[in-house]
């Protein structure tokens, strides 16, 4: 498969009616939820990531129509490539190649043209981190890093509800890479956010980041923070902690 039209062919060959229940429940498809409006396949996500293992070469100019399917499994397949094709291009040895930074801010610029078809937290979260995320680690012919903190922040400021999610989960990556700045920006830009999928996310952002460079600067975060964000955050924020300390915390 090398185009978007036998890939959208054969994810509707493998629809699954009770799966799609299943899903468009767990996506929150109902009016007046987050995820009104989607449709489902019903594919799980291990079945469109063999899709995406067997189309791994369609070329860059066919992504743009899946990730503007109707078809939710569909535009996961469609990031998913992307994720697949910026990766390919981050490898140790292509870190500083030419050729290469260029492919990356090309698909960097690609994904978030069609950032708001990630229009749920599945497909900002397998996509955000690998693409974005990593991007802010590598050289870049956009710009420095003043320049990546502003494209950042436009999205942590826009008014669409994915956008702030990436700018937020975007954070996993650089954390894992040891530099925490990002995810305490993004943080505090969020801390008084007021959907619940963002209090999620600035938690569980916290904690990885907690874990993977310091638990002291989480800490010190808390003792800044912990009076005034949502409590959600707080318990996803300190899940990582002894049983004594998330009592402490909680009861703050």
């Amino acid at each position: 498969m090398t185009t978007a039209k036998e890939i959208i062919e054969y994810m509707e060959s493998l629809q699954n009616e009770k799966q799609r229940e299943i899903l468009m429940r767990f996506f929150k498809t109902a009016p007046g939820e987050y995820g009104f409006g989607d449709e489902f396949l019903g594919l799980k996500v291990p079945q469109t990531r063999e899709v995406v293992r067997e189309a791994r070469e369609t070329p860059l100019s066919e992504v743009p129509i899946l990730l503007m399917s109707r078809w939710h499994e569909v535009r996961l397949c469609g990031f998913l490539l992307l994720v697949d094709k910026f990766e390919r291009n981050a490898t140790k040895r292509l870190i500083n190649d030419k050729q290469a930074i260029s492919a990356r801010d090309e698909l960097l610029k690609l994904y978030l043209d069609y950032a708001e078809q990630a229009n749920n937290w599945d497909l900002v979260d397998l996509s955000a981190p690998k693409i974005l995320g990593h991007w802010l680690l590598l050289p870049s012919n956009l710009g420095d890093r003043d320049f990546k903190q502003q494209l950042v922040d436009t999205l942590a400021q826009s008014k669409c509800l994915w956008k702030q999610r990436i700018s937020m989960v975007s954070t996993w990556k650089t954390s894992q890479q040891g530099d925490p700045s990002w995810c305490l920006r993004y943080a505090e830009i969020h801390l008084h956010h007021p959907h619940d999928l963002m209090h999620k996310a600035v938690g569980w952002m916290l904690r990885e980041m907690g874990k993977q460079v310091s638990m002291d600067l989480l800490r010190d975060f808390l003792r800044q923070h912990s009076d005034e964000m949502h409590r959600t955050t707080l318990r996803y924020a300190i899940e990582k902690m002894s049983v004594e300390e998330r009592r402490m915390w909680m009861k703050k």
